[in-house]
């Protein structure tokens, strides 16, 4: 499918596919989208209700559609600013080219040109020290391949929406995230659909709807209690 680069409001990139009429972040803003869901929703929220600024812990994270490697950069800069170990698995089944990469402005806004470089020069399916908190494992592979039991904190779901990708938002999905998930492990997704709450729900998860970020009045938090 044909694929372009597009400025979204907040001046940060994304990729565009016309033929979906689909992106890979919001275009109210790429930066904006990720750092409200993933990082505010998921790693603070599961950051300051675990108490882990006084435990010192680390953190699992797994990423359903590592992309553009966006959310990825956030976290890495997030974990070096708290001090914070982070493991990181991104799962892509088809990972974005070279070229593309290129084109993303991401680095204009938050610099760190060194780690956002390293995220994508890190070997698929090799662990990867990003930089002294951010440990990154990219993976290759269908998200109904995922095998792990009981082993992150936090899962950022970042899969194209329902209404491209239906299969991506069933029961059968978020059965693999819950069991791969610790207790009181946190799931966040920009998408609010009744569609995929219910499916959240059917497999066990207490979710609740939150604030959205820029140009969403709702997003998703799931917890595996």
């Amino acid at each position: 499918m044909k694929r372009k680069i597009m400025i979204t409001k907040d001046g940060s990139t994304t990729i565009h596919i016309p033929e979906w009429n689909e992106q890979y972040h919001s275009t109210h803003g790429a930066i904006q989208e990720a750092e409200h869901v993933y990082l505010k929703h998921g790693l603070a929220f599961f950051y300051t209700s675990n108490n882990l600024y006084k435990t010192k812990s680390q953190v699992s994270i797994l990423e359903i559609g590592f992309g553009t490697g966006l959310n990825a950069f956030l976290t890495a800069i997030k974990a070096e600013e708290l001090k914070l170990n982070c493991n990181y698995v991104g799962v892509e089944g088809f990972p974005v080219s070279i070229e593309e990469l290129k084109a993303l402005n991401f680095t204009k806004t938050l610099k760190r040109e060194t780690i956002f470089n390293a995220l994508h020069n890190c070997t698929w399916e090799q662990s990867c020290e990003i930089s002294k908190y951010f440990e990154l494992k990219k993976e290759q592979k269908q998200f109904a391949q995922i095998t792990d039991v009981n082993k992150y904190d936090v899962v950022y779901f970042d899969a194209f929406g329902p209404r491209v990708q239906p299969e991506l938002w069933t029961k059968k999905i978020f059965e693999i995230m819950y069991k791969a998930m610790k207790v009181n492990g946190v799931l966040v997704t920009y998408c609010a659909q009744g569609y995929a709450r219910r499916a959240m729900i059917s497999v066990g998860f207490t979710v609740e709807r939150v604030e959205g970020p820029p140009g969403k009045r709702h997003m998703l938090r799931a917890v595996k209690l």
